[in-house]
This record gives C-alpha cells, sequence and structure tokens, in this order.
C-alpha cells in the first residue's frame, strides 16, 4: 500500500485526483458484484459505499498477487482500468526490486494510472 499511496501522492502532483482504496476481501467485493447482477442471493450495498457511481474514475488495481484477483472492480461502475500484480513466481530481491520487476512498484502504477487517463 505504501507504493500506491506514493502514487496517488504523485500523480496529485500533476493535477490528477486518485481515491486509494484497500480491499480487504475481493472475494466479498465480487459477491456482492454477482448480487447486483442478479446471479446470486445477497447484498451489494458496500459497492455503492466503496465505489459510488457518482465518482467513478479510471482504475488502477494493485495487488502483491495475481492480477486477475482485482481486475473485476472495473466493472462496478464500467471505468477503463489496468490491473497490476503478481504473474510470475519464484523471483528473488528486495522489495524494492521485487516490485519493479512485477510492475508494482510506484512508477509503474504512476505510468498504468497515466496511460488511463490520456
Amino acid at each position: 500500500i505504501t507504493e500506491t499511496l506514493t502514487a496517488a501522492d504523485r500523480l496529485a502532483e500533476q493535477g490528477i485526483a486518485a481515491d486509494v482504496v484497500c480491499v480487504t476481501s475481493a472475494g466479498l467485493l465480487f459477491e456482492a458484484v454477482q448480487a447486483r447482477r442478479g446471479l446470486t442471493e445477497g447484498s451489494s450495498w458496500i459497492l455503492d459505499q466503496v465505489f459510488p457511481a457518482g465518482r467513478a474514475a479510471p482504475m488502477v488495481t494493485v495487488l502483491d498477487g495475481h492480477p486477475h484477483t482485482l481486475a473485476f472492480l472495473t466493472g462496478i461502475n464500467g471505468v477503463a482500468g489496468a490491473a497490476l500484480g503478481v504473474s510470475r513466481f519464484g523471483q528473488v530481491g528486495s522489495l524494492d526490486e521485487v516490485y519493479r520487476y512485477h510492475g508494482i512498484d510506484t512508477d509503474s502504477i504512476v505510468r498504468a494510472a497515466l496511460d488511463l487517463t490520456d
């Protein structure tokens, strides 16, 4: 999350507002999306609270895990998105080196956001 918060600050310096949401349960959000679509029973109120339609904007998801895990979030409000994460395993190095290798470092997050806003 440190890299994501730093990226949001750098984007703000360039006049690009960025919200940062820490997702603690991708599974519960996915269940809410499925409920909203009528595919399962359950509640979807959390989607309106965390991702209100009035604030919909392009989204970069970042995960120290497989990028597809959060890729569905862009579909909540139908926004453009980039899913960043780890799709190859076994690399060794410092945290900064490994995050850069996987494209989940601050620079990569900023680039992905800028690509969506061009």
